[in-house]
Order: C-alpha cells, then sequence, then structure tokens
C-alpha cells in the first residue's frame, strides 16, 4: 500500500492518496490540504483515484472537495486490492469515521493523534478511542487528521489521556481555570499545534476536552 500526505501550512490539517500500488487503483482520504502534491503523486504511480473518503466534514477537511470531482465515501468500500473498513467513532463530530486500509492502517480524522485525542462529547471521544481504536493491533498505522504519523501501540504505551483512561496513571490533580471556572487539571497532554490539549474536570462533576490555551495554571 502507497500513502501520500499532504499538509495544509495553516490549519496542519492532513490530506492523503493511497494507492495499492505503482499503477493500480486509489483514492483520497480528506481535501483540506494542497492537493497539488497528492496529485504529484497519483501521476508518479500512474495512478487514477476513484472517490475520496471523508472522515468528517469540518471545513479544514474538506476544503478542497469540490475541486476534486470525485464521489465521497463516509462508509465501507473496495476499491482495487484496497479494502476499506468504515469505524464509527462519533466525539469530536457526529459523523466522525476511521478508514481502516487492508487492516495496515486507519485514517483517524480528528479522533487520535500522536499523544492526544480530539476534543468534543468527553464520553463518545473516550469510548471511540478506548473500544474502537484501541481495539486494532498495536502495529496499526495511525494516519491522523493532523500533522505526525504514529501507531496503535504506541499511544496505547504513551499518549496521556489513553495511559489515565487505562489506568496506567493516575488523574492529575492540579486546579486550574477554565473560562472563569474552577476546575482540576486531569490530563495535560502536547497537541497537534504546539499549544497543549487538556482533560479538565469542572468542580460541578462535568469532564471536558479543551484546547491548552484555554486552561489558566494556577
Amino acid at each position: 500500500m502507497l500513502v501520500e500526505r499532504s499538509l495544509h501550512p495553516k490549519y496542519l490539517s492532513n490530506a492523503y492518496l493511497v494507492a495499492d500500488e505503482e499503477g493500480g487503483a486509489a483514492f483520497y482520504v480528506d481535501s483540506g490540504a494542497p492537493l497539488e502534491p497528492l496529485k504529484a503523486a497519483a501521476e508518479k504511480w500512474e495512478v487514477e483515484p476513484q472517490a475520496v473518503l471523508r472522515t468528517h466534514s469540518h471545513a479544514d477537511h474538506v476544503e478542497h472537495e469540490g475541486e476534486l470531482g470525485l464521489p465521497v465515501k463516509t462508509d465501507a468500500v473496495e476499491i482495487g486490492g484496497l479494502q476499506v473498513e468504515a469505524l464509527s467513532t462519533p466525539g469530536h463530530s457526529d459523523d466522525m469515521v476511521a478508514f481502516v486500509v487492508n487492516g495496515e492502517a486507519v485514517f483517524t480524522g480528528d479522533t487520535l493523534f500522536k499523544d492526544s485525542v480530539g476534543g468534543g462529547n468527553f464520553e463518545q471521544v473516550r469510548q471511540s478511542v478506548m473500544n474502537v481504536l484501541m481495539s486494532l493491533p498495536p502495529q496499526t498505522r495511525v494516519l491522523p487528521g493532523h500533522t505526525d504519523e504514529t501507531t496503535i501501540g504506541r499511544e496505547w504505551e504513551e499518549n496521556p489521556f489513553i495511559r489515565v483512561w487505562r489506568g496506567a496513571e493516575p488523574e492529575g490533580t492540579e486546579r486550574v481555570r477554565v473560562a472563569g471556572e474552577d476546575a482540576t487539571l486531569i490530563v495535560w497532554s502536547p497537541d497537534y499545534d504546539g499549544g497543549g490539549k487538556a482533560w479538565v474536570r469542572f468542580d460541578d462533576g462535568r469532564d471536558a476536552i479543551v484546547g491548552g490555551s484555554r486552561v489558566e495554571r494556577l
């Protein structure tokens, strides 16, 4: 399986071209990054992409979808030698889908990143990560919606959110404020944009995953 990535210089969102082999079948995953590197790869590999797989409909992932003029897929599909399984992973968005290709790689959209997870509905994100994505084999490549590739096994061992969710690390106890509300900082992790990501628990018991810039360390 061949994979080429393009990265948006501002949003740091990824778009991918996936092919089974040179001269074979191909498709795109998302379209929120410059298309030129992907079209160049398609020409080099002598492939004609047949569809675009959409992980979710946020603007930074569908920006160039109309330019491609291809069918948009959000479910399981078979294209040439590429067998695609679609996994529902709501939380960051209601329509979030992760695509597992040939059992080798999973395109996780904005659900799972290297060292971090997506914001959104806390319980849905937790279930999508722990019950769906972490059930994949450890060697599975993770190609996220933003920045760096990783693997399921690496995130199981090193992702701060996952380590706490699976009981390998205790919850944090640092007191913070988020948008004027008192809270406890349960997890702090790096994030793809360099700003950090936090799991906080407000004093009324609500859990939330928020951008690090929203957290006031006391």
